[in-house]
């Protein structure tokens, strides 16, 4: 006789019942909709005509983080449409500590600001202080939610819970609902820690799963503690340890470091990583080189997308209140779009879209 247990059911909100074959048919059908072609334009195509000569303050988490250089180059190709001046500050994975980078902005004489990967509840003075000259901020990983929140006209993002379903689905596939599983994340980021939660609830429905430990590691620690960590970790756990989930690419760019890599040879460690697409990323699921998979942000789409928000901010229009759909890269789709050139740039012409909804 089937036992069967109460779970969430990761389709839609709804409590449901299955039992493990029910779930592991499910996980095989989301995991191939999320991996499937991004090659149909499933956004806005009603943007107000493009305003002209504004100025753009891009204030940077960390502009050593690929993806958030990866999205400034993007904003700056997208806002040439408008002849517009795009500026970054480099807050060096300290935004959060102070509340005066929206006004060091504001004194810059900003049209616009946007804030890439800095929580916006950490800048809840500078945004007040927007408002008031109302110069219109916008965000990206600013927050959990997408669109108009937390002081924002809006915030673009995948959706960090999805990202994260996926990449743990994709886990409990790849090895057949059977998995020691370490995941790695950032609880000082409320975006990553979203996706962390995800994670584990995810995985808590995988009869044959165990995961062996959540480690907090801040990203902008993690070049000093994550061998200390790895080093904890297998002499912990051991071979009962296969799996390593992250909710940034760069966990597994250290765990694939010279000083590291020694260290996890004898486990053959498996990685897959909730965001967001670094090209290491994808040379290491091109080459089966432990990372088999990642859950990557459309940057250069999404660097578009944020243009197009704040001309719409300044036209005076709602937000668009687009969301990107998830995209899980393996080596068997790595091929397609923008997998070529190591990154995830879908194949769905977003720029003659927005170039011509703007002319409209």
């Amino acid at each position: 006789m089937t036992v069967l247990f109460v779970v969430f059911s990761f389709i839609g909100n709804a409590v449901a019942q299955e039992n493990p074959m029910q779930f592991m048919s499910r996980a095989n059908a989301k995991v191939a909709r999320a991996a499937a072609l991004k090659n149909r334009w499933d956004g806005p195509v009603d943007s107000p005509r493009f305003q002209k000569k504004k100025k753009i303050i891009f204030i940077a988490a960390d502009m050593s983080d690929s993806a958030i250089a990866t999205l400034f180059n993007g904003v700056r190709e997208a806002s040439s449409q408008g002849s517009w001046e795009t500026l970054s500050i480099d807050c060096r994975g300290r935004c959060n500590q102070g509340a005066a980078i929206i006004n060091q902005a504001l004194d810059m004489k900003a049209d616009g600001i946007i804030l890439a990967g800095v929580d916006a509840t950490s800048q809840s003075k500078g945004l007040v202080a927007a408002a008031k000259a109302k110069v219109p901020v916008v965000g990206w990983h600013a927050a959990v939610k997408s669109g108009a929140t937390d002081g924002l006209f809006a915030n673009v993002t995948s959706n960090p819970k999805e990202v994260a379903q996926i990449a743990a689905l994709y886990g409990v596939v790849e090895s057949n609902n059977k998995a020691g599983i370490v995941v790695f994340t950032d609880a000082s980021n409320p975006y990553l820690l979203a996706k962390s939660s995800a994670i584990i609830d995810t995985l808590r429905q995988c009869e044959g799963c165990r995961v062996l430990s959540v480690e907090d590691v801040p990203l902008a620690e993690a070049y000093m503690r994550m061998k200390p960590v790895t080093e904890a970790l297998i002499k912990r756990h051991g071979s009962k340890w296969t799996h390593a989930i992250s909710v940034h690419d760069g966990y597994f760019d250290l765990l694939d470091s010279a000083s590291i890599a020694p260290v996890i040879a004898a486990n053959k460690l498996i990685g897959i990583s909730a965001g967001d697409g670094s090209p290491a990323a994808y040379k290491r699921i091109r080459n089966n080189e432990l990372q088999t998979g990642t859950v990557p942000e459309p940057l250069m789409l999404h660097a578009w997308q944020l243009v197009d928000e704040m001309n719409r901010a300044f036209s005076g229009a709602q937000p668009s209140g687009y969301v990107t759909p998830v995209h899980l890269v393996t080596a068997q789709n790595i091929a397609y779009d923008g997998g070529a050139k190591n990154t995830f740039d879908p194949g769905n012409d977003y720029r003659l879209h927005y170039q011509q909804s703007w002319a409209k």
